[in-house]
């Protein structure tokens, strides 16, 4: 099968807006090419990217192979001196601003994680101090909207982190956070639209952390320097009950205001339901309330996929079912190093998958185009490595994967517009109860004590929505992950792999990996 969709701005309509989070080690190739015109060799290139390297970068809607104007990019693996030029960070830094919109990421998983060191307990601690303003700094240098920087209130879990940090309790993220809050207030120039990132692992912490951060969104309590929008991190981007219970208080705080408050993000969200939840409440919320409100979401899937060596080949959104991506371990094999033919045609021939949704990166690609390696090559070591992939061949499958993605959850919100549900959005075993007809009802009405009912006689419902980390109800936690609810993908043998325990940490894309291919590209 063969798209035509290239231009997945326009196919967008009104749903909730995945953004990419683009990956450094991708964004590198974009910018590289633009500086030196050879970073990829042009012998290397498909012959059938007739606009090179930057054909991949959906943000240009002039050379773009295909073309979407949202994108998310984190200060957590930027080059935060924006005085010095930084070609790898070309993509973000140097795009189209009146035609793309890009969401900053503050970088407060890489706080959590223990990566930014330092005394982020101690306000006055010299290299936090530094950070603190060079993220603020990048932000609006580079960003549309972007994050507050938040310290994720999973952090107090990992003892490497908190040593590293200083960031021990509940207490020390939360006051971190406010501090922070305070310094993003008093130094921001307004070129750059701000949303509150809200925390917390549970309903409890999330409800406190709600009532204390709340005020930096209030045009009262900070008038002209208010925060512009909501961050959903934490149990607040995964549990569907706290979700409108935190949206009715918020409106009734007056901090869901048209030209005020506009946008809420949500943080590390891959489901395809989760899609289809996302856009009714966006437009629920935009019929009854705030005409100009938006949602987005995002996740770094298409990048962090191709890292472990998968590739999206379809989708599974059958009726009453469940949703998933379908993704396989992609072809690896020097034998086809000479191969001409298009990539789906040998995939598909040579049995390698049963089926291939084809997007306008793999319609342009070879079989030899990502199996480049020959039996006989050598590395810059002067060894033969074992995969026929060079660094090259990892962007061409990312920037598939990307459109895979964004028109996956397009095709998904198309399908729920026509009635066909995923089958944790509909319970029809005693009454028929549908989600957006129940959050279509809640916001339809300004009673509070109404709103407030509704969601509670439904809470049953709201506990089979699983959320985004795998869990449902209490178990909802955001430090937690099971990555098969979010793909289908099989191993070599074609079985389902289906070992991956509920307790598993965030899975995440390790850059440091990626760049080290560099290291081993074929030497002619």
């Amino acid at each position: 099968m063969t798209t035509d969709i290239t231009d997945l701005t326009s196919s967008q309509k009104d749903y909730a807006i995945f953004l990419p989070a683009i990956s450094g080690f991708f964004a590198t190739f974009i910018g590289k090419q633009r500086e030196t015109g050879n970073y990829v060799d042009p012998a290397r290139l498909p012959t059938a990217f007739n606009e090179g390297v930057e054909g991949m970068n959906w943000l240009n809607d002039q050379q773009g192979y295909f073309k979407y104007k949202w994108s998310l990019y984190s200060a957590g693996h930027a080059n935060l001196d924006l005085s010095k030029p930084c070609a790898k960070e070309d993509m973000v830094r140097h795009r189209d601003r009146k035609n793309t919109l890009l969401l900053g990421d503050s970088g407060g998983f890489q706080i959590a994680k223990g990566r930014w060191e330092g005394n982020w307990k101690d306000p006055n601690d010299r290299a936090t101090s530094k950070k603190r303003q060079q993220v603020l700094k990048w932000l609006e240098g580079t960003s549309d909207y972007a994050m507050t920087l938040d310290i994720p209130t999973w952090i107090i879990h990992d003892k490497n982190a908190g040593a590293k940090t200083g960031i021990q309790t509940y207490e020390d993220a939360v006051n971190t956070t406010q501090y922070n809050n305070e310094y993003f207030i008093k130094n921001r120039t307004g070129e750059t639209k701000f949303l509150n990132v809200l925390q917390g692992s549970n309903h409890q912490e999330a409800d406190q952390w709600y009532e204390l951060m709340k005020k930096y969104c209030d045009p009262k309590q900070y008038p002209g320097e208010h925060f512009d929008g909501w961050g959903m991190g934490g149990q607040n981007m995964c549990d569907t009950h706290l979700i409108l219970k935190r949206i009715v208080t918020m409106l009734h705080d007056g901090l869901l205001e048209p030209g005020i408050h506009d946008w809420m993000h949500f943080l590390g969200t891959s489901r395809l339901e989760w899609a289809c939840v996302l856009t009714d409440i966006q437009k629920a919320i935009r019929k009854y309330h705030n005409p100009n409100f938006t949602v987005s979401f995002d996740c770094a899937s298409p990048f962090l996929a191709t890292a472990n060596g998968q590739i999206y080949t379809n989708n599974i959104m059958e009726d009453r079912s469940k949703w998933v991506y379908k993704m396989q371990p992609s072809v690896d094999d020097k034998k086809y190093c000479s191969d001409t033919r298009p990539f789906r045609d040998g995939v598909l021939q040579d049995g390698i998958f049963e089926d291939f949704l084809e997007s306008p990166i793999s319609s342009k690609t070879l079989m030899k185009d990502v199996c480049i390696y020959c039996p006989g090559d050598l590395n810059k070591n002067k060894k033969e490595g074992k995969t026929s992939w060079d660094s090259f061949s990892y962007a061409i499958q990312m920037s598939h994967n990307v459109w895979m993605h964004i028109n996956a959850v397009q095709e998904a919100n198309k399908l729920y517009d026509q009635d066909i549900y995923p089958g944790m959005l509909i319970q029809e075993k005693n009454n028929r109860y549908v989600c957006r007809e129940i959050i279509d009802a809640i916001f339809s009405t300004s009673e509070k004590g109404v709103q407030e009912e509704l969601i509670e006689t439904f809470s049953r419902f709201w506990t089979g929505i699983v959320g985004t980390r795998g869990f449902t109800g209490k178990r909802a936690i955001n430090s937690h992950t099971m990555f098969n609810n979010l793909f289908e993908f099989t191993d070599e043998t074609g079985s389902n792999s289906q070992d991956i325990p509920e307790d598993r940490d965030e899975p995440e894309l390790d850059e440091s990996k990626l760049e080290d291919l560099d290291e081993n590209d074929v030497v002619t």
